[in-house]
């Protein structure tokens, strides 16, 4: 399976996905401890990808997204942004529906 099918395949099987530097547990950047906090903190499922553990993805996945920064955030296979964007979400109050909404369409 190439890149293109591996990040398709977990975009497909998930509808709320943040690749990120380490897990939620241990984040090892500031910028996806930030969009983890927030997805956090709307207290629903959401499913994480940590790059630093797997190279052919932290190399492909700024290509295939045209997005050269960690964390990458994805509702229902579409590329929403990064920290900046999920943090600014939350803080509008419109993250939490956002993710709710995914969920209810997977």
């Amino acid at each position: 399976m190439g890149m293109t099918d591996r990040i398709r395949a977990e975009l497909e099987s998930h509808p709320v996905v943040l690749f990120m530097k380490g897990t939620p547990q241990h984040p090892m950047c500031g910028f996806s401890d930030r969009a983890a906090q927030a997805l956090e903190a709307c207290g629903l499922p959401y499913h994480t990808i940590n790059v630093l553990a797997d190279p052919e993805i932290r190399a492909y996945l700024p290509r295939y997204t045209n997005w050269p920064t960690f964390p990458q955030f994805f509702l229902a296979g579409e590329l929403i942004g990064g920290c900046d964007i999920v943090v600014e979400l939350h803080q509008q109050g419109e993250l939490q529906g956002m993710v709710a909404d995914a969920l209810k369409a997977a």
